[in-house]
């Protein structure tokens, strides 16, 4: 019972931290920027003048669908943030470009998270298998391995998305940090503008907190539930 008011909780705190982020990129939406610069500008300027000149800047449809692909090295920006002449489209385009620049300095986090991608995925189809067999009520699991076994690779699948969880905080507090000093010295953002900029990626950070915290919490419940089934 503690363990579902703990869900329960995080569940009201991602809406609560979801939706205050949606509200600070709003309100600071409405903030035009010095010199009319764009979203896309903005990444091109940070981008060259940390002299990267191999990254590809997109739009990609959706909002808040902002990210670094370093697969095809791409900062991928959502319509309102790659045509946006306001704080927060400089805020959020400078901050996926800090992630370019980590990659271009051979980062570490970011080089780890970059190769757990795929065994994550592979954990999440793992996963979709075997939450279907139980949608079953359980009549399909038996028949594939036991119980104690599907909660073991239950466990091993969401010890990878907890690590995976842990390893993004650093990587994109980075990003952050390298998005605001870079937006500060160049000029594009400066004083109680900037302070607007720094609220909106603070609130952003904190949804990646809470994944990781979410994502442990679960972690720690299915083994409780494994320990409890040996006793």
């Amino acid at each position: 019972m503690n363990l579902l008011f703990i869900f329960l909780g995080f569940m009201i705190l991602s809406w609560v931290v979801s939706s205050r982020l949606k509200s600070k990129f709003r309100e600071y939406s409405k903030i035009p920027l010095n010199y009319g610069l764009t979203g896309r500008d903005v990444a091109e300027k940070m981008l060259r003048d940390n002299g990267i000149h191999d990254v590809q800047i997109i739009s990609v449809p959706g909002k808040l669908t902002d990210h670094y692909n370093p697969s095809n090295r791409t900062v991928n920006l959502s319509p309102e943030v790659y045509a946006g002449h306001s704080v927060a489209s400089a805020a959020v385009a400078a901050h996926e470009s800090g992630h370019a620049v980590q990659h271009a300095m051979g980062y570490g986090p970011l080089e780890m998270r970059s190769a757990m991608v795929p065994i994550q995925n592979v954990s999440a189809r793992v996963l979709n298998f075997i939450f279907i067999a139980l949608m079953f009520g359980g009549f399909m699991l038996p028949q594939f391995m036991p119980y104690d076994l599907a909660l073991q690779i239950i466990i091993v699948c969401y010890s990878i998305f907890t690590l995976f969880a842990f390893i993004t905080l650093p990587v994109e507090i980075d990003a952050t940090k390298r998005a605001l000093v870079w937006l500060n010295k160049s000029g594009v953002v400066t004083g109680a503008i900037h302070d607007k900029a720094k609220d909106a990626l603070k609130w952003a950070a904190y949804t990646y907190v809470v994944a990781a915290l979410s994502a442990l919490v679960t972690l720690l419940y299915y083994v409780m539930m494994f320990l409890g089934s040996r006793d």
